[in-house]
């Protein structure tokens, strides 16, 4: 196999991954190992950026907000005195998780669009001679670079 083929099946690996399909399906369709399909998975961090993608900042949100909620009906009813006095730092705790969602939604955002674009591509390429795999296999190169640097940031650049 071809530098170029490996590197196509490589690009159909990955979009077939973020599509929600798992490891053993993808190595079935591209004739590639099971083995190969993991490692590619680790080294180039599609599980991150497919959980990245299947959870939304509102589903975080919501989930926050309703812990907040039976936070709050736990202390009313329990008539702690201690609890009570620790729910305000527990708030406060909880609140700045929902602040620093909101500064990594953007990533998020991001990643939807990469994924959106990268059909786009393999679409494109099947009619487009300007579209090859090297150019595929860059820009999905540099959008991972780019996801990655951005979680580590916890905002877009």
């Amino acid at each position: 196999m071809t530098k170029a083929e490996l590197e196509k099946k490589k690009s159909t690996a990955r979009a077939l991954f973020m599509s929600g399909m798992e490891q053993t399906e993808i190595a079935d369709k591209t004739g590639v190992s099971r083995t190969t399909i993991s490692k590619w998975c680790t080294a180039e961090g599609w599980k991150e950026a497919r959980a990245a993608k299947n959870i939304t900042r509102p589903e975080l949100v919501n989930k926050l907000l309703l812990t907040i909620d039976n936070l709050i009906e736990q202390v009313n009813s329990s008539k702690d005195p201690a609890m009570m006095s620790s729910l305000g730092d527990r708030l406060a705790k909880l609140s700045s998780v929902i602040e620093k969602l909101d500064k990594k939604a953007n990533v998020v955002d991001a990643i939807e669009v990469f994924t959106a674009f990268s059909k786009w591509l393999e679409f494109r390429a099947k009619t487009d001679p300007e579209v090859t795999v090297e150019l595929i296999k860059q820009i999905n190169r540099f959008q991972d670079k780019f996801i990655i640097e951005s979680v580590g940031k916890g905002s877009l650049a």
